[in-house]
């Protein structure tokens, strides 16, 4: 059965796909949002981000659906992955930062969202696999 929303976050075209039996998870359908599709418009550069508040990991199923997506982008000579931002609380100022699993700090936040920090090795390499 399709979950309900736990907060106050949906939007009523959320709340009306959750009420509709004909879509019910029950018959394989699914949802998930992209927090965030960030970009430099001067260089082309673009990756996919996933927050998570509290420490949250992402769920199997959503995993597998950001893989599928990540699959489907890895084409475009730009693309540098998909990634999951935890917040300890809810964000840089206020407790511990992790990208991809491994904890950072402010500032190395601020050089993976200015793309600058994707060598081989680098925690921003990582993120969903390119499966």
């Amino acid at each position: 059965m399709t979950k309900k929303r736990m907060d106050s976050h949906g939007t009523q075209f959320g709340r009306w796909l959750r009420e509709q039996p004909e879509i019910d998870s029950d018959k394989g359908y699914i949802a998930t949002n992209v927090d965030y599709m960030w970009r430099n418009y001067e260089t082309g550069q673009w990756m996919l981000i996933e927050e998570k508040r509290y420490g949250a990991e992402i769920k199997h199923w959503q995993r597998e659906m950001f893989t599928l997506l990540t699959w489907c982008a890895r084409h475009h000579p730009r693309f540098r992955g998909f990634h999951i931002v935890q917040f300890e609380k809810t964000s840089p100022e206020d407790g511990k930062i992790f990208l991809d699993g491994n904890e950072i700090t402010v500032v190395q936040l601020l050089a993976f969202l200015r793309f600058e920090d994707f060598n081989a090795g680098n925690v921003a390499s990582r993120g969903v696999k390119n499966e």
